[in-house]
């Protein structure tokens, strides 16, 4: 069995996508899942700004993160995110204020809601998450959400699968064994094609319907 540790930004409806097909992968038996953390935010930040110092849209949910490690394990960030993933991609209306959302998943996995304010109260929490972001980047030169890495998170890591639709269980296990595969073949580089169409969750589809409907006539 792969130990396998997932790097993940909530706000990516991709990225929850996958998590969802790597957590039925592990179901099946052939991963062990642990969690990690990254952010597009910090990603994207202009030239110069300071990481520390900016109010990310999904600083509570990796802050709340760090101390969900620190006192359960990392195991136990997945049903979190689970539980996280469900209310800001998994229903239609989204939740749109994220901290109200890592309440809400903190109390259906019964952790402590409270931890979710203690997070950010403590800037610490911050710097934890930039320190395993930018470690991250600084040893396998990641980008983007989701990275895979093997070998418990200290092997080689891959960006994706980026896919649409959840496959059946026989196609699960095929995309894993392809993905690892790739990822212990040190002279592979690069794998791409365009994203057909958008993640079959709800909440894409409820965004959808909002653009459509604000788009002029």
């Amino acid at each position: 069995m792969d130990a396998v540790r997932f790097h993940f930004d909530p706000i990516c409806p991709w990225c929850y996508q996958t998590s969802r097909w790597a957590k039925r992968v592990e179901q099946l038996g052939e991963i062990e899942l642990d969690w990690g953390l990254f952010s597009l935010e910090v990603v994207n930040l202009k030239d110069g700004a300071d990481p520390r110092e900016m109010q990310a849209r999904s600083g509570p949910a990796l802050r709340t993160a760090t101390l969900i490690r620190e006192r359960q394990g990392g195991a136990a960030i997945g049903p979190f995110y689970t539980a996280l993933g469900k209310r800001i991609w998994g229903q239609s209306p989204p939740e749109q204020d994220m901290a109200t959302a890592v309440r809400g998943a903190l109390e259906e996995v019964d952790l402590d809601v409270e931890w979710c304010d203690e997070a950010l109260a403590d800037p610490g929490t911050w710097e934890a998450v930039l320190d395993e972001h930018h470690g991250l980047i600084e040893r396998t030169r990641s980008f983007g959400v989701p990275t895979i890495v093997l070998d418990g998170g200290t092997g080689p890591a891959i960006f994706g699968p980026v896919i649409s639709e959840l496959p059946s269980d026989e196609d699960a296990v095929d995309l894993w064994r392809h993905v690892s595969w790739l990822a212990r073949y040190d002279n592979f580089a690069e794998l791409k094609r365009d994203r057909i169409k958008s993640p079959d969750l709800p909440a894409m589809i409820w965004y959808q319907a909002q653009r459509e409907a604000n788009q002029p006539t």
